[in-house]
């Protein structure tokens, strides 16, 4: 949603803002994002409450090239995500830990790949460049956050509102629903029908609230490199 219209999309959608839950994505990647090239993902997130989950990530990804095997599992999720002007097709590899592992490792008292599982160690050690193990890793964030699911009475299903604000002041709205992929023209038509109703339209500069928090921190971790050489 455009910046100029966040205002009057959430009241739009009759969205109590009291509802969102507030969450910290941190990301891990090097430096220079060499992860993020190739196509890979590496978060934890903290949820209020003291929850906290993870997740390595391929996108884009063929979904064909994937082990039948690990499609079974249900912590492994292949989908598609669509907005105007274009998809991508991802697919992630989850699991949960809690609030204070997070911070644990984002302060360095636990090693990073303590997160994860060892099937999701497995998964990054797959699909990494080669040679970049967990332990190369920094962290790039927190960027805060709030979500909200919101029922609303004039349209059947659930929608999913995130904003995800960044320390310079810029912020992303997105409002989405999800659907199984042979509802996807129905699904799909009918939440574009119901937003416009309310005045809501999509801007068609999509920005990828992933690719915003990597370039963000990446960007603040090459100025302060710079300022202590400098210094």
């Amino acid at each position: 949603v455009p910046d100029e219209s966040h205002r009057a999309a959430i009241k739009g959608i009759g969205l109590d803002p009291v509802e969102a839950q507030p969450r910290q994505a941190f990301f891990f990647d090097t430096p220079d994002l060499a992860l993020n090239r190739a196509g890979v993902v590496v978060r934890a997130r903290r949820i209020q409450g003291g929850d906290a989950d993870t997740v390595i990530k391929l996108r884009p990804v063929d979904p064909s090239t994937l082990d039948p095997e690990l499609r079974r599992s249900a912590a492994f999720k292949v989908e598609v995500d669509v907005m105007p002007g274009g998809f991508v097709c991802s697919a992630s590899f989850k699991g949960v830990c809690s609030g204070q592992e997070v911070l644990d490792v984002t302060s360095g008292a636990m090693p990073l790949r303590k997160l994860f599982s060892r099937e999701q160690r497995d998964f990054y050690d797959a699909h990494a460049p080669a040679g970049l193990t967990m332990d190369k890793l920094v962290v790039l964030g927190p960027t805060f956050l709030l979500k909200a699911r919101h029922q609303t009475k004039d349209f059947d299903r659930r929608i999913t509102v995130e904003m995800w604000l960044y320390p310079d002041g810029g912020r992303i709205l997105e409002i989405s629903v999800k659907c199984a992929p042979k509802e996807f023209l129905e699904a799909g038509t009918g939440f574009r029908s119901y937003l416009a109703g309310r005045g809501i339209v999509f801007s068609a500069d999509q920005a990828a609230k992933t690719k915003t928090s990597l370039e963000f921190f990446s960007a603040q971790l090459q100025q302060e490199k710079q300022e202590a050489t400098a210094g």
